[in-house]
């Protein structure tokens, strides 16, 4: 594998890290997951959008343009010959001081690699179970995807512990906010739900594309938080994420959730944009 580390293409295993850099010390930095389909980027937009949002936040300076950055990440699925898979791109705050107050200057660190699926040829169903961890009502850093997720690699782990595909993730306030590594939809009297963004929900990219669906649709949407009992009286549940796409819940907690036509739908209509808008 070819991979971009501050400004060049490197194999894999040439590509180093400093020891003091503060991403690996900290979690102090930012990633971003896209989809590769057909060897184009979807939403990258968006997706550098929430980055710089991030980095405005962690007062992060991105050492490279928008423009520059998206010709340097075409250049590496050229390379790679990916067709269909996910790009990663991670920045740190670079090498610094021991200590927790950032440097005053300093090069951040910023790198890019791939990694290859295989398209999927049906909807996938997972198993979920709900996490003991939960997350922190209202986090403002629930907005971005910052370097530091133990709470989400916990949770999977736990998940995983269970025999489950992924875990249901409450906040304190006991109403469930989003999987480890997706956000979450539910049908519920015929209306489509999904956690508000204030309940500490990261405003995942596919989850805007999904919305972006059903009001095209017509589909009723509405915001609302529920507790994990309502999840499993629901009509029918899924996750978004952008390495797969639309999940459906096949199972919760040792409950079977029945499938809606509305999930099946929405999973076409999302590989129909998946094609037509990647770039």
């Amino acid at each position: 594998m070819i991979v971009f580390l501050n400004g060049d293409f490197l194999p894999a295993p040439r590509a180093k890290v400093s020891i003091l850099d503060r991403g690996f010390l900290y979690g102090d930095g930012l990633f971003e997951t896209l989809r590769v389909t057909g060897g184009r980027l979807f939403r990258w937009a968006a997706h550098m959008r929430r980055l710089r949002e991030g980095a405005a936040y962690l007062r992060l300076r991105l050492p490279i343009s928008d423009e520059t950055l998206l010709e340097r990440a075409r250049e590496l699925i050229r390379r790679n010959r990916l067709v269909e898979g996910l790009l990663r791109l991670t920045v740190s705050r670079g090498v610094g001081p021991p200590g927790y107050a950032p440097p005053a200057r300093g090069r951040p660190t910023l790198a890019m690699s791939v990694q290859r699926l295989d398209r999927a040829a049906a909807m996938p169903r997972w198993r979920l179970v709900t996490a003991s961890l939960r997350l922190t009502a209202g986090d403002p850093l629930a907005r971005f995807k910052t370097c530091n997720k133990l709470p989400q690699v916990l949770a999977r782990a736990e998940a995983v512990a269970a025999g489950a595909d992924e875990a249901l993730l409450l906040n304190t306030a006991g109403l469930a906010v989003e999987a480890a590594a997706a956000n979450l939809f539910w049908i519920d009297r015929d209306t489509l739900c999904t956690p508000p963004l204030s309940s500490g929900a990261l405003p995942g990219v596919t989850r805007a594309a999904v919305l972006e669906l059903c009001r095209a649709k017509g589909l009723p949407v509405r915001e609302a938080a529920p507790r994990a009992g309502q999840l499993r009286r629901a009509q029918g549940a899924f996750l978004t994420l952008s390495s797969r796409g639309i999940v459906e819940i096949s199972w919760l907690d040792g409950h079977s959730l029945p499938r809606s036509p509305w999930t099946l739908r929405l999973w076409e209509d999302y590989h129909q944009m998946l094609r037509s808008e990647a770039v």
